[in-house]
């Protein structure tokens, strides 16, 4: 049996229901007699309550309940949403305040839930929050990307969520000291939203014994955990479910307030409750992304070869600890913040700081853009520094592929990769050498051309084990239970064809089933590249498992063998036995061997993947009004091996435009006073399709030895290579005009300010 596919083409199957409106997402989702949830929120970035009158609200038709934080407590619900404290190598570990579900009396970020209106129309719960009295006293806010300030947290005091670092200073000191040349460069990378076509949503029923919570997340286990532990109920008493799902990136992996608050509503209201944000309410209350400074060095010897490198960042949390989010910008930045370069002392000093603002958290990426960004600007600015071909300063600092496996300065593996290789096919098939003669011709029309470059790395991420289990019908269908979640991605038609190619079975008669704690025990969800990679791990172990099963069943049914499984046939040598799988399960079936219907298997990856690239991006720039327009964009990937090559390119594309919208057109503001400027799409700029040319994409494969199928996961590439291809493509046009430096997003004032300072203050040759 082969452990790769031969089905390496065809139409997603699960984009017929959604084109023609058969998708059932969480609005669609809603019982009849449903009560509808709406939430005051904190008008103010930081704040003490002093009264909060409900009486009026309380009164008004269709009311059926109002819950405070101090309501919660009184029900015994009174824990901290969850969150992972980062810990470093040296032992530190971060801050560990406590978030509420509902305000605990101070208002720590604009948006921050106060208290929730239950109602039989959302109309109805939206007038009750308009008639509640709340008054409080204003505390200063603290904005600053810095410690200090004053005090959002009595367990942080200097706002400082932790202090994390990696790396040994003496030897970093060491190599900087006898360094040829030393690249510095600050880079900010701005504060994005997640912005989903679907804005989060749940249902949560009662049934006086069970709760139920759908949500639209990425997977339900830490959610059903996490309910039965803040509401105080047996695991085996809470079911949780996800339905079609209109877009994570990462902003849905995580436990929000609002889900528990309407699970205790339910619970004791005795019926069930929604709550649909809008995106207004979104804009306010979801996670957000990036948000951090950083300042690189990187050392180089006379030989323009990298001997050192060190990085200080300060990165936003927000208001409080979101679930993932101290991790990622400590630890996860670091598994890959040394790209794809053999860098022999390296080291990261990350501060995580408190802020009156929304939380931040992992997504459109989880650490590894942001690592990627700031290394790949660091070597384009060095290229430029040393006059060496930013191809060139690449090729001669690559790990080289006899290197592999190669130790990372965080303890990481990376798995196999030829970098150089990948990077002379993006030269070539780019036609990079070409690039000059574009230039010119579009000076001759008034416009500033530049070509960017970015090599990046990412890893795979979240658990590194998953189950998958095959159950057969007795109509003949066949379900697949998996532990991931798909957010639109494709899981369905991917892994149906994956178990068909390798069983015989007809693709169409296989229903992938996901998202229910009550039929799948155990998942990892999705999120970090890791789906596909773990998933068809998982289903590739359980088929093996499976038809050594049935081949045993076989020999002693028939009375021959050994039996083989091939191209969808089991047979046995010098006989004319030959069954495929559904006819073996049948024979099964009619012996009575039902426990032969279903099969299962939890398979561990034995180490993790690592996908890598070059993107190539060239941009024009009229320098008249500063706009950026995006006119040739190539990305040349190595994925491993490619199990459904038009999925691949469709992450890829998506991604990419994700990378474009941080480096042109995204950015969440805030003003001095904690309020969110940006809270609608008339504010916050999102990617358009005229923004984007036609991509270009090629697989340059080197299959990956930690999976029987060589792959090594795409989810987030096309963003983890195409903020720096971009923002380094802004700079090059720019260069010529005397502009030094650039920061994201890449807006046409920015642009067109740089480039008058430059005019009025030349830069010194």
């Amino acid at each position: 049996m082969r452990a790769f596919g031969t089905s390496q083409g065809g139409k997603r199957r699960e984009d017929i229901r959604f084109l023609t409106g058969e998708g059932r997402y969480m609005a669609d989702l809603l019982p009849e007699g449903a009560l509808h949830a709406a939430f005051l929120r904190a008008p103010v970035a930081h704040g003490r309550i002093t009264a909060l009158d409900l009486d009026d609200a309380r009164a008004l038709p269709g009311v059926c309940g109002i819950w405070t934080g101090d309501d919660l407590m009184a029900a015994g619900v009174d824990g901290a949403l969850w969150a992972v404290i980062a810990r470093d190598p040296r032992g530190r570990s971060g801050a560990a305040p406590a978030r509420p579900i509902l305000s605990d009396g101070v208002m720590r970020h604009m948006g921050e839930p106060v208290a929730l209106v239950v109602a039989t129309t959302r109309a109805a719960a939206l007038d009750a929050i308009e008639a509640i009295a709340l008054d409080y006293d204003e505390l200063p806010t603290h904005l600053a990307l810095a410690p200090g300030g004053s005090a959002i947290h009595a367990q942080a005091p200097d706002n400082l969520a932790f202090d994390w670092m990696l790396g040994d200073t003496a030897t970093l000191d060491a190599a900087f000291a006898r360094a040829a040349h030393v690249t510095r460069l600050p880079v900010r990378q701005n504060r994005l939203m997640a912005a989903s076509l679907e804005p989060r949503a749940a249902l949560a029923e009662w049934d006086g014994k069970r709760l139920h919570l759908a949500f639209n997340g990425q997977g339900v286990w830490n959610m059903k955990r996490e309910l039965a532990r803040m509401l105080g109920l047996a695991p085996g008493d809470v079911r949780v479910t996800t339905p079609d799902v209109g877009g994570g990136f990462g902003m849905k992996a995580m436990g929000y307030p609002e889900y528990f608050a309407i699970a205790q509503a339910a619970r004791e209201l005795g019926a069930p409750v929604a709550w649909i944000s809008d995106r207004a309410e979104a804009m306010l209350s979801d996670n957000g992304a990036r948000d951090l400074t950083s300042e690189a060095e990187m050392a180089f010897d006379a030989g323009h070869r990298i001997i050192g490198y060190r990085v200080f960042t300060r990165s936003n949390l927000g208001a409080y600890n979101s679930q993932f989010a101290q991790n990622i910008q400590s630890e996860l930045f670091s598994k890959v913040f040394t790209g794809v370069y053999d860098i022999p002392a390296a080291l990261l000093h990350v501060q995580g700081i408190y802020t009156n603002t929304t939380p931040v958290d992992a997504y459109r990426g989880a650490g590894r853009p942001e690592a990627i960004t700031l290394i790949e600007r660091v070597m384009d600015m060095a290229a430029r520094e040393l006059g060496l071909s930013p191809f060139d300063l690449r090729r001669r600092n690559f790990i080289a592929p006899d290197q592999f496996p190669y130790p990372t300065a965080a303890g990481m593996a990376y798995d196999v990769g030829d970098f150089a290789q990948v990077l002379a096919r993006a030269e070539a098939a780019g036609d990079v050498a070409g690039f000059e003669a574009r230039r010119t011709e579009s000076a001759a029309r008034g416009r500033l051309r530049g070509l960017g470059l970015s090599c990046y790395i990412e890893s795979i991420l979240g658990e590194d084990s998953e189950g998958a289990a095959v159950e057969f019908q007795p109509d003949g269908a066949v379900n697949l239970y998996v532990g991931t979640q798909s957010n639109g991605q494709g899981h369905e038609t991917v892994y149906a064809r994956y178990l068909a190619d390798l069983t015989g079975l007809d693709a169409d008669s296989i229903t992938i089933v996901q998202g229910d704690s009550d039929r799948i025990a155990r998942g990892g969800g999705t999120g970090g590249s890791r789906s596909v990679t773990v998933q068809t791990l998982a289903t590739h172990g359980t088929v093996v498992q499976m038809v050594a099963a049935f081949a045993e069943f076989l020999e002693q049914a028939l009375g021959a063998g050994p039996f083989t499984f091939d191209d969808g046939i089991f047979q046995a040598p010098a006989t004319n036995h030959r069954l495929t799988l559904t006819e073996a399960v049948e024979l099964a079936r009619a012996q009575g061997r039902d426990d032969l219907t279903r099969h299962e298997k939890r398979s561990q990856l034995p180490g993790r993947s690592f996908p890598n690239g070059a993107h190539l991006c060239e941009v024009e720039i009229d320098p008249e009004t500063g706009a950026l327009e995006l006119a040739r964009y190539l990305a040349f990937d190595d994925f491993g091996n490619l199990l459904h090559p038009a999925l691949v390119q469709g992450q890829v594309h998506g991604g990419v435009a994700q990378g474009y919208g941080q480096a042109v057109r995204e950015e969440a503001l805030f003003d001095d006073q904690g309020q969110l400027l940006t809270g609608s799409f008339m504010d916050y700029a999102m990617p358009r399709a005229t923004d984007l040319p036609m991509f270009g994409f090629e697989s340059v494969p080197t299959p990956s030895p930690n999976n029987p199928m060589g792959m090594k996961g795409c989810g987030e590439a096309g963003t983890v290579g195409a903020i720096a291809a971009i923002t380094n493509a802004a700079l090059d046009a720019l260069w010529p005009a005397g502009v030094r430096q650039v920061e994201m997003p890449l807006t046409p004032v920015r642009i067109w300010g740089w480039l008058q300072d430059a005019a009025k203050n030349p830069p010194t040759p």
